[in-house]
């Protein structure tokens, strides 16, 4: 059961999370429904790639511990489905007031042997994905002047990573994005923060060989990956009153690599 003391925080607010169906995304529907806030898990469905089991799961876990959510579908390149689905989750609920922006993929090579769809495929999802969802979700943040926009950028977008030009671009867009969108929605109450994992223990560090994950550990201060718990504590606090006076920033979690 939710811990009531807890759950206060974000009663009444409404959370929209990209690619929440699995990994880091399912982690922050269920932290932001343990403050109480009511969560849209969006997943996609497309050829090849169906997560519709995962994300009914996550609902599931939520409603089982006592609270509201919904899955929805949308691929998040694709501008009449991320509209559909911000019109849903109004017509359900009234309101959006948090929206996380996590969907994103990886498709690693070296760039001689980087193919155009595999560019085009990880800057449509990384970045175009977060421009659409955050346009259409605009509308609701900007009627009742209050917002939170949380873009999940990455360490790769900060420093660069060999063999993901178009990832660590995508990345670096999306901070670029961040700060811009700060300025431009500050007025109306509207804070926009970019939070930028280093190396979190998911399904793409577990592909990882032992020797790569050894030398990778070595070069983090605290000798060990984040948990993805780690970075939904941030997402809670950047979704929260408490951080109220902070946006158009870039936050680390890194563990100090």
């Amino acid at each position: 059961m939710k811990n009531n003391m807890a759950s206060s925080e974000l009663d009444g607010k409404v959370s929209l999370v990209t690619g929440a169906s699995r990994g880091i995304g399912r982690v922050h529907a269920l932290k932001l429904s343990s403050l109480g806030a009511k969560v849209a898990v969006n997943y996609v469905e497309i050829e090849g790639a169906s997560n519709k089991a995962e994300a009914n799961g996550v609902v599931e876990t939520i409603v089982g511990q006592g609270g509201e959510a919904i899955a929805v579908e949308a691929d998040v390149r694709n501008a009449e489905a991320v509209k559909a689905m911000v019109e849903g989750v109004v017509e359900r609920w009234g309101k959006i007031d948090i929206l996380v922006n996590n969907a994103g993929i990886t498709k690693d090579n070296l760039l001689l042997r980087m193919s155009e769809e595999a560019w085009d495929d990880v800057i449509d999802i990384n970045l175009k994905g977060a421009y659409l969802c955050t346009k259409f979700a605009l509308r609701s943040m900007m009627k009742q002047r209050w917002g939170r926009i949380i873009n999940t950028a990455s360490i790769s977008g900060v420093i660069g990573t060999a063999g993901q030009g178009n990832y660590s671009a995508s990345k670096g867009g999306l901070i670029a994005f961040t700060k811009s969108m700060a300025r431009e929605l500050g007025s109306l109450n509207i804070t926009v923060n970019a939070i930028a994992p280093g190396f979190i223990t998911t399904d793409m560090t577990d592909r990882l060989s032992d020797e790569r994950k050894e030398a990778i550990r070595s070069l983090i201060s605290l000798q060990r990956f984040g948990k993805p718990e780690d970075i939904a504590e941030l997402v809670a606090f950047l979704s929260s009153d408490r951080a109220s006076y902070i946006t158009g920033q870039v936050i680390g979690i890194d563990g100090g690599i």
